[in-house]
């Protein structure tokens, strides 16, 4: 059962498209970041405890709390109820269907979700709008399932338009908010953006106000990886207290009620308390090589051979940067933590101690992403589930929101909830 009690007043999330839970982590909260990617300044109310050592730090549990997770992927699921279903999360709660047989379960009369619902959160698939995709967008031709879609027969179900069936769960359920999540590519597709925007806009007969979306860049909160994500947010208008639904109607909408997080890293843009960007060598600390480590997933790293300089994963990453973006890709496409000098390795004092030419560890994909290193990626297959291979624990990284981008935002909604929905005055 929850281990969040009625004292703390738990606000109910339910979450779609949740995949191994990267958006769960982040509003859930409780678990371990480096040190340097909390800004302190800027978040004094944080309070932050000590984490696993000194370059480590505890973030507090949140308010939220997940009553409902749904994905198609099986080994997502796996790792998912293997770390949550030992943080206070029951364990019917992730649902492994397809969000279209879900809704139509729903109106056939069936019990599905929850009966209250106070936040429905989801990274609605993103292949068809990213950059490294064919960029189908609203014309995907796969299915929701992610078979192939007969493309002579176009069809709602089709992978590119779920997120109109996220928006049929915020039909049912009438949350007072609503987070969707994408790549940016899909605010660089013509008018994608303003369309998704007004689909939201009208759930219940035109009863939300969708403020503009925002493209956030995961380096502004500290996360140490080039990742841009474009964020939606809705509110149900007859949630909000007078004073919010004016301040959030507004064409310029004042910090105070501003939905969206505060840059706390100098990453895009400079700026007064504003942290250096957490790199690569912060996230690695106290990381020892595969063949020294006990952790599965630090063992674990792909054997795909070089493929030439001008495919793509075939860069060395730089310690004293921030990450590539973790993609949702097989192995052979996931960048090099070190590369022999033959083929233009850089880190020459670690190839003359013996140190060999070798791709990034799912854990180091893990660290890049923000997961703790509590969250396990490998999983044995046993007499319940076939479980989480390597192979496919790449997938599910790269698949996910990180962790820490997800709390920011989570933090600046439940500061502001009693704000937007009671207590902010009208």
């Amino acid at each position: 059962m929850s281990t969040k009690t009625i004292e703390q007043n738990p606000i109910r999330l339910l979450s779609l498209f949740s995949g191994c839970g990267g958006l769960d982590l982040g509003f859930e909260g409780n678990f371990d970041v480096m040190r340097s990617a909390v800004n302190a300044a800027i978040h004094t109310e944080w309070n932050c405890q000590n984490g696993m050592n000194d370059n480590w730090v505890r973030l507090p549990e949140n308010r939220f709390h997940t009553v409902f997770a749904n994905d198609i992927r099986e080994d997502a699921k796996i790792a998912w109820e293997n770390y949550f279903l030992g943080h206070g999360i029951d364990k019917d709660v992730y649902h492994l269907t397809s969000i279209i047989d879900l809704v139509k379960a729903h109106k056939g009369g069936e019990s599905v979700f929850p009966e209250q619902v106070d936040i429905v959160t989801g990274g609605f698939p993103c292949q068809d709008f990213s950059i490294a995709g064919k960029r189908l967008g609203l014309h995907s031709d796969k299915c929701h399932n992610g078979n192939s879609l007969d493309v002579d027969a176009p069809s709602i179900e089709n992978r590119g338009q779920l997120y109109m069936w996220m928006r049929e769960v915020i039909e049912i359920t009438k949350p007072n908010v609503f987070v969707a999540e994408n790549v940016k590519g899909l605010a660089d597709l013509g008018d994608i953006k303003i369309i998704i925007e007004r689909d939201f806009r009208s759930v219940g007969d035109n009863g939300y106000l969708v403020v503009p979306a925002r493209v956030l860049h995961a380096a502004d909160y500290g996360v140490p990886q080039s990742r841009e994500r474009v964020i939606f947010i809705g509110f149900n208008k007859s949630a909000l207290t007078k004073k919010a639904l004016r301040e959030l109607s507004a064409n310029e909408i004042s910090t105070k009620f501003d939905p969206y997080p505060p840059q706390t890293h100098a990453y895009t843009r400079v700026g007064k308390n504003l942290l250096p960007a957490t790199n690569l060598r912060q996230a690695f600390e106290g990381l020892d090589e595969p063949n020294r480590s006990k952790d599965i997933a630090q063992q674990k790293h792909s054997k795909a051979k070089y493929m030439g300089k001008h495919c793509q994963g075939q860069s060395e990453i730089k310690l004293d940067d921030i990450g590539p973006t973790i993609r949702a890709e097989h192995h052979g496409n996931i960048e090099y933590r070190r590369l022999s000098e033959e083929h233009g390795g850089r880190y020459t004092e670690e190839l003359r101690i013996g140190l060999p030419e070798r791709r990034l560890t799912i854990r180091e994909c893990a660290r890049i992403q923000t997961f703790p290193d509590n969250y396990e990626f490998i999983i044995p297959a046993s007499n319940r589930n076939k479980g989480v291979s390597a192979s496919s624990a790449y997938k599910i990284i790269g698949n996910a929101v990180p962790p820490l981008l997800a709390y920011h935002i989570a933090k600046r909604l439940e500061k502001n909830w009693e704000l937007y929905f009671g207590g902010g005055g009208n």
